[in-house]
């Protein structure tokens, strides 16, 4: 098993430095935005993005929230073994808002179209974007491509995309591990 660095601790912070001012050139205050993670890995991301638009970006009173999509997914009876669910925490309607949804990798899309069924129990967005740190476009088996995404690539199946953050791994860096 080998891993390539696809981006490292400088680049990642740049690369969440960017997104973030891509949010804000499309939403300015966010007024009318939010920001929902998906659980359990995109809350990562989202959580970095808030505190950059709120401590770097002086954006006040932004929403943030937390959405598990486990029992929307196609493929969640497929497995053997129970699966167990993370937590939604969504406290704000999300009616007439523009909401960015984020995950950390796109890959088949089946998330985001799960992400998307369950965001309606919130209410009926305005305009619906994705935000992505990883692209891995040549998986797809949706038509579903990111509004915003900090890097793409070009994995093959037996690829592995490994994003790992500080607060949970110990170091900010993405990973192409080939099997």
């Amino acid at each position: 098993m080998s891993q390539k660095v696809l981006l490292n601790q400088t680049e990642v912070h740049i690369t969440l430095h960017r997104l973030a001012c891509q949010l804000l050139e499309n939403h300015l205050d966010f007024s009318n935005a939010v920001l929902i993670g998906l659980q359990p890995r995109g809350v990562y991301l989202a959580d970095r993005l808030a505190q950059l638009l709120k401590e770097d970006y002086n954006i006040k009173d932004l929403q943030l929230g937390y959405l598990d999509i486990t029992f929307y997914r196609d493929d969640f009876r497929r497995g053997d073994k129970p699966l167990a669910a993370n937590a939604t925490n969504i406290e704000f309607i999300v009616e007439d808002k523009n909401v960015v949804i984020i995950d950390d990798v796109l890959y088949t899309g089946r998330s985001i179209r799960a992400a998307l069924t369950a965001i309606q129990a919130f209410g009926r967005p305005k305009n619906v974007e994705l935000l992505c740190l990883i692209d891995r476009r040549f998986s797809r088996h949706l038509p579903i491509q990111p509004n915003y995404r900090g890097r793409q690539v070009d994995a093959i199946n037996d690829e592995k995309v490994k994003v790992c953050w500080q607060e949970n791994d110990g170091e900010d860096a993405v990973y192409l591990i080939n099997k």
